[in-house]
């Protein structure tokens, strides 16, 4: 595939792919946008990125009896438009998300999970991750398309669409494409990868279920138990709260600007982690209030407050976006336990 300028296509060429494009939201394969048609010579484009057995078994949804190999891997990633670069990090992310302890059937959950997916390490910078400002937003292609090739694996592989298997009462749109990059050249603190034991120049890919982002703003106040109650007070709110016995979870994207005021006071990250979770709760008369009691002891007091989460370990911490506001972002979640997964490099 050349890297140069493309030339202008013909008329021809570009009715040529309006009637290709149109054949496969015909066949089905589309997320409702149009999608890269998967010709076989992109396909082999792909596959030759990695040193893997194209019919390997990425991963199945068993009681659906269905699979996703490797080959259906590179052409979901055709689809969804990723350069062939990228292939090796959808790979790892789909390997991870296979990886993960709660079921994977939660992509057909009535609670609409979408898999919030983070990299880290060189790649970033190697394929162009954005991990900066609109960290969540549209226009970075690595960001969109790898994201997106997750959905479309889920939903053409594993045969998990909208008005058949997947079952969300709302879903999000988290599930078009949720993959961000950590922006570890303003973090003041260790690496999201580094923290789970790999080394610093090793690239790693991170996924967890998440139902969507909840922004949280604080530009008043520089003391760090203010942005720290504020951001726990989001992680907290009611309508995210049902009780379950394996208890609730977040990831906290914290905005550069938020990081570097609690770091510079002295904070490290794992205090961070361990006061949201001090304050990740509500206390039993409101959840008693909001009818959210199920399963309380009925002898705690009104005042008594109920942690959500088992441990600082159901928080994870992730500095992204850009530094010229107070703002992070919470991504609840109720199965907050994550995978991260080493980046094969390149295949020479």
């Amino acid at each position: 595939m050349s890297r140069g300028v493309v030339a202008e296509p013909t008329r021809e060429a570009v009715r040529g792919a309006r009637e290709a494009i149109e054949y496969c939201y015909e066949r089905g394969w589309t997320d409702g946008l149009p999608v890269v048609p998967p010709a076989e010579e992109f396909v082999e484009e792909f596959l030759a990125q990695v040193d893997r057995d194209p019919e390997e078994v990425v991963f199945a949804q068993e009681h659906l009896g269905r699979k996703c190999t490797v080959r259906l891997a590179a052409a979901n990633a055709v689809m969804a438009g990723c350069r062939p670069e990228y292939f090796p990090v959808v790979l790892a992310m789909l390997e991870a998300v296979r990886d993960l302890p709660v079921s994977r059937g939660l992509f057909q959950s009535t609670t609409g999970q979408a898999v919030l997916v983070v990299l880290n390490g060189p790649i970033r910078q190697e394929l162009g991750f954005n991990g900066s400002d609109n960290v969540f937003s549209p226009g970075d292609r690595a960001n969109a398309t790898v994201g997106r090739a997750l959905r479309l694996v889920i939903m053409n592989a594993l045969g998990i669409r909208p008005h058949a298997f997947d079952q969300s009462t709302q879903g999000t749109p988290a599930k078009y494409s949720f993959c961000i990059a950590e922006n570890e050249e303003e973090s003041p603190w260790e690496p999201l990868h580094v923290e789970r034991g790999f080394g610093k120049e090793e690239s790693t890919v991170t996924v967890a279920w998440a139902r969507g982002t909840m922004p949280v703003e604080q530009r008043d106040s520089k003391q760090p138990e203010h942005i720290l109650l504020n951001i726990a007070d989001s992680m907290s709110y009611g309508g995210g709260y049902f009780p379950s016995p394996r208890g609730h979870g977040s990831i906290v994207v914290m905005g550069p600007e938020h990081a570097q005021l609690i770091a510079q006071a002295g904070w490290s990250k794992r205090q961070v982690r361990e006061f949201l979770w001090e304050h990740f709760g509500r206390r039993a008369g409101e959840l008693r209030r909001l009818a959210k009691d199920g399963g309380l002891d009925p002898d705690l007091s009104d005042a008594a407050f109920v942690r959500f989460a088992s441990g600082p370990e159901a928080i994870t911490l992730v500095v992204a976006g850009a530094r010229n506001a107070g703002v992070s972002t919470v991504c609840p979640t109720f199965a907050w336990q994550t995978v991260t997964r080493r980046i094969p490099a390149k295949r020479s």
